[in-house]
């Protein structure tokens, strides 16, 4: 058989020890000893909860001796015994809903301190993505403070190589070297040919006359020229009719050389010949070498005055070798920049010719061939190059 519950924290003193709510105190110490000595654990051997229900009864009574303690629970059990009365007066309707409110009463409880505990989980999710997020604003602005002062660095870094690139050369291209020539055949009746033109232009410098392009075509006069030849009459007009202009690309193995020769421009058109760049505008290391004072002219910045007329030393002044006039200066030492080279002539290339030459000579030949074709090209849709 189970042993017995002991009594429960909310058991009625006066019960366990039999007596009444107008007990005297000597009344209560007489039941205390009366029934303490009854489930004494020392004479209930084979009780387990004789132990229990002992310390009960002492509970009971030093509650009871106690004179504020045995107002409240004088206090509280009349409230208990009312409400007991008041419930048994009820009905079975009111009980119910009695019943329901207390219910509702604890659910109501229970479901605020859920609500309270959402809060305070909700709160402290919210605490922990503020975090995160004030984590993830410092990371972007120490990245973004990174990316200011590497492009900072890379500003400074470019300023520097712009600084120390200043004085340096732009690059040579491949018609840097290279001429226009253009005259009629009447004038210079000798130069039919392209050795004869390039062994004319040799007093400049150094020519490969294998890459040298030479056109020939009949001279068109314009509907001005047509309406002057009718005017003067069939004479003149036949006269025009037999003359020949011929145009003429001419590569210099040196830049120096084509701009002795683009220099005597004005001396050469007198005598019927015009020379320009193949490229149409003056190569942009001439434009350099002016900025520097090294090309006859003076510097960006200086004064007509610091610059002399009988140009600065260091300069070569070029003579045009028929008149013996000075028609430009050169610098005498040209700064070291990488320039193209022409191929060496097809006559002096040997049995023994290894792959680099050979492809130079093609890439030479392609070039000319290019090059005929677009004078070609001009001659066919009439205008003059």
């Amino acid at each position: 058989m189970a042993p017995a519950a002991p009594p429960g924290p909310e058991e009625n003193p006066y019960k366990l020890l039999d007596i009444s709510q107008e007990a005297t105190d000597a009344e209560i110490r007489t039941a205390y000893r009366t029934r303490s000595l009854k489930v004494h654990p020392d004479r209930n051997r084979n009780d387990p909860n004789a132990a229990q229900k002992f310390h009960a009864l002492t509970v009971a009574s030093t509650l009871l001796l106690d004179p504020l303690r045995r107002l409240a629970l004088d206090a509280q059990l009349r409230l208990a015994e009312a409400k007991k009365a008041r419930f048994a007066s009820y009905d079975n309707k009111r009980k119910a809903l009695v019943t329901e409110l207390e219910e509702r009463e604890r659910e109501f409880k229970k479901a605020r301190q859920e609500k309270a505990k959402e809060k305070a989980a909700r709160e402290g999710e919210n605490d922990r993505v503020k975090e995160a997020g004030r984590r993830m604003r410092e990371e972007r602005e120490r990245q973004r403070e990174e990316l200011a002062r590497a492009k900072l660095e890379d500003a400074r870094i470019d300023a520097e190589e712009e600084a120390t690139d200043t004085n340096a050369p732009p690059p040579m291209g491949p018609y840097d070297t290279t001429i226009r020539v253009k005259f009629t055949l009447s004038t210079f009746p000798s130069l039919s040919t392209a050795s004869a033109l390039a062994s004319h232009l040799r007093r400049f410098g150094e020519i490969d006359e294998g890459a040298v392009v030479l056109s020939i075509k009949p001279k068109k006069n314009t509907k001005k020229k047509k309406i002057q030849v009718q005017d003067k009459g069939a004479d003149e007009e036949g006269k025009g009719e037999g003359e020949k202009l011929v145009n003429a690309v001419v590569p210099f193995a040196q830049i120096s050389s084509a701009f002795g020769v683009i220099s005597s421009g004005p001396t050469l058109k007198v005598q019927g010949m015009e020379v320009s760049w193949v490229g149409g505008s003056e190569p942009p290391i001439l434009g350099w070498l002016r900025d520097r004072g090294e090309l006859g002219g003076r510097p960006k910045g200086s004064s007509p005055a610091a610059t002399s007329s009988s140009g600065a030393p260091g300069k070569a002044q070029t003579i045009d070798a028929t008149n013996g006039a000075k028609f430009s200066t050169f610098p005498s030492t040209f700064p070291s920049i990488p320039h193209f080279e022409p191929p060496p002539p097809a006559a002096k290339a040997t049995s023994a010719v290894d792959f680099e030459s050979i492809t130079l000579l093609r890439l030479r030949e392609a070039e000319r061939a290019r090059l005929e074709r677009e004078i070609l090209e001009a001659e066919a849709r009439g205008e003059d190059i």
